[in-house]
């Protein structure tokens, strides 16, 4: 019984009430979260969905991450996502600093209004 016990807790995640979540519910919840990315990057045509379908897409890798880490029960998954957030926070800033420019520039956010950066 206390083998099973500690088997539960390496492949799961315990709630306050005491259940353990399990951690392929996590990893789906990051792959349904990584596809929304992708399909909102692909039909959208609005540079600012784009950018936040891509810092979703960036969160989904970061639970999925973190739910590897917790089950294998070594840290070195969260020190990359802290990363990946420091890496998402730097893409954050340069990018909207674009965004707000080509819109200064062109007076529009639609990807296929502006096709060149000269002008």
């Amino acid at each position: 019984m206390l083998e099973h016990a500690k088997t539960s807790i390496v492949l799961g995640l315990e709630t306050p009430g005491g259940e353990v979540v399990p951690s392929s519910y996590y990893l789906v919840l990051s792959a349904v979260l990584f596809g929304l990315g992708v399909i909102a990057f692909v039909f959208k045509r609005n540079i600012l969905t784009i950018f936040m379908s891509i810092e979703l897409m960036l969160n989904a890798v970061n639970l999925a991450f973190v739910t590897f880490s917790r089950a294998l029960g070594q840290l070195q998954g969260q020190v990359f996502v802290f990363f990946v957030i420091v890496v998402a926070a730097a893409e954050a800033a340069v990018g909207l600093a674009i965004v707000i420019l080509i819109h200064r520039n062109r007076g529009t956010l639609n990807v296929e209004r502006v096709d060149s950066l000269k002008d």
